[in-house]
């Protein structure tokens, strides 16, 4: 009976009480083993000034308890717990140290999940989030392995896609976003205009909602309130400017990214379930993510790249970042397409695709006087030497083909498209001076013969070697 005592007064975290109880059982089996053994015993034992004994004359007390991890007595306590039929370990909530990364409470849940690996690598490292909640429903995940289970396959390279919304679990795994605490500052690199700061100062005004308050506006909004739908909206327009803050800087303005995290909010007020328990900030939060990082995916490029693309861009860009420090250097596009298991071709396209446009307006130089457009050439504009050089050779061939006849001028004209640059077939000559093929092939080879003679070659030929 004292032993169980002792036990209840430990799982009860009363070390001072389960140690002064365990003194008292000692001493009163201590006085039974006395009396049956008083003639035996070649040592008088008295246990009378056993209850003078403190928890602070042990080798430990009551506050070692507390950092029993950091002591040096540990073989002292585990010897005392063991006596009174304690654990002889002290369990520490560390899950870097003491839990299996890829273990996840049973081994049927943990060849489950290697099985959802599997086919995710078979839909090229890509799930969605209720694949994984229809996969995994026979199994009850707490939020604690949901959370585990998302970083097993981030460690894995797989994407897991939350476009319909976050599931059960993985709310339950979301940590609630403390409206009070949202910082509503606005970082330095960001310039805002006054429009935007009065919009900030404005939602700043709205009072906050405690939970009673939100159930009973899901519960208007179930009746068809929209007046509740738009108070539910404007009172969370600050958890938008929260999270917009964060993709700063990833090609979309300020205010665009709170735009489309507003879009996301009203999406999350619309599917917003109060009987399943969370609080709308955490469920709010998913949608508004979403909303913005496909608006980044959408609108941040020149050149719109479709989000599976975009996805795909990502991973390569994480397989790369894994292979530069495994092999302290850029890996060749072999080596990334072999980790990703897709060809050296697919690699190069998938390259030439996430490059980024540069604008021809970007400034150049310290002082930005200067574009880059303003040095880069015009390919549609002739060098004014090779323009030159074209008209004076225009003009020399004029002169030498008024030394032939009129008709003799106008077949090289044809045949070589010297009028309009479109050359002609002889057939086509032909009809034109009904005459035959054979006719204008004649001559065009009796013109060309006059060409060569010294007296009008040498007019032509400096022109051969430009």
């Amino acid at each position: 009976m004292a032993k169980k005592k002792v036990d209840e007064l430990i799982e009860n975290g009363d070390l001072k009480a389960a140690a002064d109880a365990f003194l008292a059982e000692a001493e009163a089996e201590a006085a039974d083993e006395d009396d049956a053994d008083a003639e035996a015993d070649d040592k008088d034992v008295d246990f009378g000034d056993m209850e003078e004994i403190s928890a602070e004359d042990l080798e430990f007390n009551e506050h070692d308890f507390d950092n029993i991890d950091e002591t040096d007595d540990d073989d002292d306590v585990d010897e005392f717990l063991a006596s009174v039929g304690a654990k002889t370990t002290v369990d520490v909530d560390d899950d870097d140290d003491d839990d299996d990364e890829d273990s996840f409470g049973s081994d049927e849940l943990d060849s489950k999940v290697a099985e959802l690996v599997k086919i995710a690598k078979a839909q090229k490292s890509i799930i969605e989030d209720y694949e994984i909640s229809e996969f995994l429903k026979d199994y009850k995940i707490d939020a604690k392995q949901m959370e585990r289970i998302l970083t097993y396959l981030d460690k894995k390279g797989i994407d897991v896609n939350f476009s319909s919304g976050p599931s059960d679990a993985l709310l339950l795994a979301s940590d609630d976003e403390d409206m009070e605490d949202i910082d509503m500052s606005v970082p330095d690199s960001v310039s805002i205009e006054d429009p935007v700061r009065m919009y900030l100062k404005e939602i700043g005004k709205v009072p906050l909602l405690s939970a009673e308050e939100e159930v009973e506006l899901a519960q208007r909004m179930e009746d068809g309130d929209q007046e509740a739908k738009n108070k539910l909206a404007e009172a969370n327009l600050r958890l938008v400017v929260s999270i917009a803050k964060r993709y700063v800087g990833r090609g979309m303005l300020f205010l665009d990214l709170i735009q489309e995290g507003n879009l996301g909010l009203m999406k999350a007020v619309e599917k917003f379930d109060y009987h399943k328990g969370y609080k709308f900030s955490t469920y709010a939060t998913w949608w508004i993510r979403q909303a913005i990082t496909r608006a980044i995916a959408d609108q941040a490029r020149t050149i719109r790249i479709p989000v599976h693309m975009v996805e795909t861009i990502n991973k390569l860009i994480r397989v790369s970042r894994q292979l530069l420090q495994e092999y302290g250097r850029e890996p060749t596009p072999e080596e990334i397409a072999e980790a990703m298991g897709i060809t050296v071709e697919r690699v190069h396209e998938i390259l030439k695709i996430s490059q980024e446009p540069v604008s021809l307006e970007t400034p150049i130089g310290e002082e930005e006087d200067s574009h880059l457009g303003d040095f880069l050439p015009d390919e549609n504009v002739p060098v004014p030497a090779e323009a030159a050089t074209f008209t004076l050779l225009k003009e020399q061939l004029h002169e030498v083909l008024d030394t032939l006849t009129e008709r003799e001028q106008r077949v090289l004209i044809l045949r070589f498209g010297l009028e309009d640059g479109k050359a002609r077939t002889l057939e086509e000559v032909g009809k034109e001076f009904n005459v035959t093929r054979e006719r204008i092939r004649q001559i065009e080879a009796k013109a060309l013969r006059k060409l060569r003679h010294p007296s009008r070659s040498r007019k032509l030929k400096d022109y051969l070697d430009q």
